[in-house]
């Protein structure tokens, strides 16, 4: 097989594992909404503290998040495959989407937030884990982490004021 083929078979494979990896993060946001009716009308109904954002901003930040989570696993699976690293990454998309059930479908606000919490810890990990294989892929999770941690806030405040 001459270079130039084994270079489009290369980038081909690594294009398709780019589509699983947006498929991944894809799944994950569909099933924590799945079933989960009304997430606006009921953020605007809950007592929120003065620093809350608008229910409308969530949507733009979580797309721009999920694009970034996904480049993240593609770039640790380019440069390692499949390991430990991949494990955390996919242990923090579960945990992810068990959240918005959580909170919007069984308004278990203070699981919720034990939840979001050991959510924030997991990509944490991963964060950790990527910055040892590429440290593109870690940079590419720190605005996640960021968001988590004001979700995290915004999830206590919400549990304190709606008991």
């Amino acid at each position: 097989m001459n270079m130039s083929r084994l270079a489009r078979r290369v980038g081909a494979r690594a294009k398709w594992a780019l589509l699983g990896f947006g498929a991944a993060v894809a799944v994950a946001a569909t099933v924590g909404v799945l079933g989960v009716r009304g997430t606006s009308a009921e953020y605007a109904a809950l007592d929120r503290p003065s620093w809350a954002p608008p229910g409308w901003l969530f949507g733009p930040v979580w797309t721009l998040l999920y694009v970034l989570i996904a480049l993240a696993g593609w770039l640790v699976w380019r440069r390692v495959g499949f390991g430990a690293a991949l494990w955390a990454w996919v242990a923090q998309l579960v945990l992810n989407a068990a959240w918005t059930p959580l909170f919007f479908g069984a308004r278990r606000y203070g699981s919720a937030f034990a939840e979001i919490v050991v959510l924030w810890l997991t990509i944490a990990l991963t964060v950790l884990l990527f910055a040892r294989v590429s440290r593109a892929a870690a940079s590419l999770m720190l605005p996640y982490l960021a968001w988590v941690t004001f979700a995290a806030a915004l999830n206590f405040a919400i549990w304190r004021l709606n008991p």
